[in-house]
């Protein structure tokens, strides 16, 4: 039979999120299952872009790290691990975690969850969310990734494995999977779906649950901030959740703290579109239940949606940043003469940059930006920067100017019936199989 509950545990909210907090989780958390969410929109795209340069690549550069740190507490702990650290190149970043739990002496098997790159299957006339403009209007399109639900990961936790790596799912998909096969929800049941979103949906920021986003000195005071400890929740057969961190980490969870990540990023309560459930939020509870333990009920659920989202990266130009100090007396006036210098000289340049001073009157730094498909006319301007070195005012130094690409990001829909999540297992002895999800 299924249990009547099950803890899991969020050990991450972005990809460059705190690694300590997991590991206490891992370690001292009674943890069923821990979920890494470290995927953004722009965080997929900047991975494509670099599995372009580099086939190999394309998956979080701190997988390694969190691995090192986190698996071997999981592995004694019989914790199951689920992550969207594949980014761009889950089938790369499986390979890698193989090859973690091999030294570990772990014979678990790794599953990996491919299918969200549908870069060959857009139409690059479909109108993009944002602007309604055609996606091929924005520039020259280099990912797209549908962001598929909790049954594309189903296939993988039947499997046994340890470990399970996905590329582009819905933040609380990730949690919603864990706890259907934990609790033996049917994930076509809407109240289901949508009591484990729910809790995915407060989960998937880490952090931002227990006060890293609420702080603010003198109006709500968040304790012990440096050491920050992240959530776990104890999820029930029945959808109800109680909320808790582990005791004497820092932070707060409470009502205000829930309440605040209860409506964050969500454009309408009323059904708040995934690619499980439409989820309503307006008959949620949330009730302090103990010192940094709060109760959430109340979540209801509507049928999934047809379409799926999908996130769209584009090439969209490059940008400049450039910038010169000056300091001591009327350091602030020479910035001031150095900004209207810079405005002068780039009159008439095809680009609009941004000019500001900051600082105080003896610290001061000149700051440019810009951006522009035309790297020549970014180098002109970054060249103007420099040029204050000897050219005026007085006292200038410590000049920096850098210029990389900009990836844009857009989103569209998709059919459901165009997206085709596959799980590949991989084992101990590095055989693997495919298995397509038809769901």
């Amino acid at each position: 039979m299924p249990p009547t509950t099950t803890r899991i545990g969020s050990g991450a909210g972005f990809a460059g999120d705190r690694i300590d907090p997991a590991v206490a989780l891992a370690r001292h958390g009674g943890l069923d299952d821990l979920v890494l969410e470290c995927l953004a929109e722009r965080t997929i795209a900047l991975g494509q872009r670099r599995r372009l340069a580099a086939p190999d690549t394309g998956y979080d550069p701190r997988l390694e790290q969190r691995l090192t740190a986190l698996l071997p507490d999981l592995v004694a702990g019989g914790v199951r691990l689920i992550t969207n650290m594949g980014a761009a190149n889950p089938a790369a970043a499986g390979l890698i975690v193989r090859e973690h739990l091999d030294r570990l002496g772990s014979t678990a098997p790794v599953a990996v969850v491919t299918g969200d790159d549908v870069l060959d299957r857009i139409d690059p006339d479909a109108r993009a969310a944002e602007d309604g403009r055609p996606l091929r209007a924005h520039g020259e399109l280099v990912s797209a990734h549908a962001y598929l639900g909790a049954d594309a990961l189903s296939s993988a936790l039947d499997t046994g494995a340890a470990v399970v790596v996905t590329g582009r799912v819905a933040d609380p998909s990730l949690f919603l999977a864990p706890l259907a096969d934990r609790l033996g929800w049917d994930l076509a049941d809407p109240a289901y779906a949508a009591a484990g979103t729910l809790a995915g949906h407060l989960l998937e920021c880490a952090g931002q649950l227990t006060g890293g986003y609420a702080a603010d000195p003198g109006r709500f005071d968040v304790p012990d901030l440096a050491r920050l400890g992240f959530p776990y929740a104890d999820v029930g057969a029945d959808g109800s959740a109680r909320y808790g961190k582990l005791a004497g980490t820092g932070g707060r969870l409470d009502r205000h703290t829930v309440r605040e990540q209860l409506l964050y990023e969500v454009t309408d309560p009323t059904g708040y579109r995934t690619p499980d459930v439409l989820l309503d939020l307006r008959e949620v509870r949330v009730d302090d239940d103990g010192p940094d333990r709060v109760r959430v009920t109340g979540a209801r659920g509507w049928p999934r949606p047809d379409e799926l989202k999908v996130s769209v990266g584009y090439r969209a130009g490059h940008r400049l940043e450039a910038g010169i100090s000056y300091v001591g007396p009327n350091a602030s006036a020479r910035a001031r003469l150095a900004a209207d210098v810079i405005a002068d000289r780039v009159r008439g340049l095809a680009t609009d940059p941004r000019i500001e001073v900051r600082g105080g009157e003896t610290d001061a730094r000149l700051r440019v930006a810009a951006r522009d498909h035309d790297t020549g006319v970014l180098d002109t301007l970054a060249h103007e920067v420099e040029a204050l070195y000897t050219n005026g005012p007085a006292g200038g130094g410590g000049v920096r100017a850098h210029v990389d690409e900009v990836i844009g990001v857009l989103s569209t829909l998709v059919r459901r019936d165009a997206v085709t999540p596959r799980v590949t297992l991989l084992g101990a002895d590095r055989a693997s199989r495919r298995a397509d999800d038809d769901r």
